[in-house]
């Protein structure tokens, strides 16, 4: 029963989920879904899957699931779109953040820092200003499942901002062990972002931390604003109320704006990602080990674009 797939931790919870309301699995037969991006003019639902190296795509009005790109050694990771309705994408392959341009032409936005090589992108968001924001972890070049095995060219696993006009590439955090998910809240003042270290560092990070973003765009503060009490925090959004949709390996774990876990949506696959995205931009598509889902809820995402 529908009852099953949500658990409700606090009073809170209650009006942001329908318990009738039914989990859908969309498609099946990736290896590791990541990634999604929903683009309303095409009613469709862009999403990577890593290992196989292609980028797929779901479209609302038929219900349909099929190959956008693939075979190209670009592994793409995270996805999103732009204020123009571009897709922005984390490229493991290239090391690289690409964007596909309405003619389809490839442009690289951003491969180096200081002249060195990027480790993997691994997720970004954009802010209003048109402005990049990325994590760089290594998990592309450990080994050859999602990428190319390499040796990193830069001191480590950090987060940068690519500059909406001029291109300029700032390092914005680097005291990370594995950036992973990160978004902007509401007003844009709080940049929150995941981070991962337990995946390589026993007793590692598995938590999420705040940044207030000043003026000129540097981050201060970065204190722990929740910890993962299932697995990890990989990808997550934000509703029009600042709350957190956060993957985690029993489902998604919903963080009210000051950090409290009031409830989950409990999947079936360990959960890797989400994203808003319908007519209403109230339908939340997750992605989940070899899977898409979706649950149309009664709350709103926070739109980016």
């Amino acid at each position: 029963m529908a009852e099953t797939d949500f658990e409700i931790l606090d009073p809170r919870f209650k009006t942001l989920v329908k318990t009738s309301a039914v989990i859908e699995k969309l498609w099946s037969g990736g290896r590791w879904t990541e990634g999604p991006a929903y683009f309303p003019a095409l009613k469709s639902l862009v999403f990577s899957d890593i290992p196989n190296d292609r980028l797929m795509r779901f479209d609302e009005t038929t219900g349909q699931t099929g190959i956008l790109m693939g075979g190209r050694d670009r592994y793409v990771n995270g996805n999103t779109v732009d204020r123009q309705g571009r897709l922005v994408s984390c490229e493991h392959g290239g090391r690289c953040i690409t964007r596909t341009e309405h003619d389809g032409r490839l442009t690289v936005l951003a491969d180096r820092y200081e002249g060195k090589r990027f480790n993997s992108p691994n997720d970004l968001v954009v802010k209003s200003d048109g402005s990049i924001w990325f994590t760089d972890p290594a998990y592309g070049i450990d080994s050859d499942y999602e990428g190319f095995r390499d040796e990193p060219e830069i001191d480590g696993c950090h987060v940068y901002r690519i500059d909406g006009v001029t291109g300029k590439i700032t390092r914005v955090a680097d005291d990370f062990k594995r950036p992973n998910g990160l978004a902007f809240s509401p007003d844009e003042r709080k940049l929150y972002i995941a981070d991962t270290g337990a995946t390589h560092f026993e007793s590692g990070e598995r938590h999420i931390r705040g940044f207030d973003v000043r003026d000129d765009n540097s981050l201060a503060g970065g204190d722990v604003f929740a910890q993962c009490s299932n697995g990890l925090f990989d990808g997550f959004r934000l509703d029009n109320a600042g709350r957190l949709w956060c993957s985690a390996t029993d489902g998604v774990h919903c963080l009210s704006d000051t950090g409290d876990l009031i409830g989950k949506i409990l999947v079936p696959e360990r959960v890797s990602n989400v994203c808003f995205g319908g007519p209403k931009n109230n339908r939340l598509f997750i992605t989940a080990t070899g899977s898409l889902y979706s649950v149309l809820l009664p709350t709103t995402g926070l739109r980016t674009f």
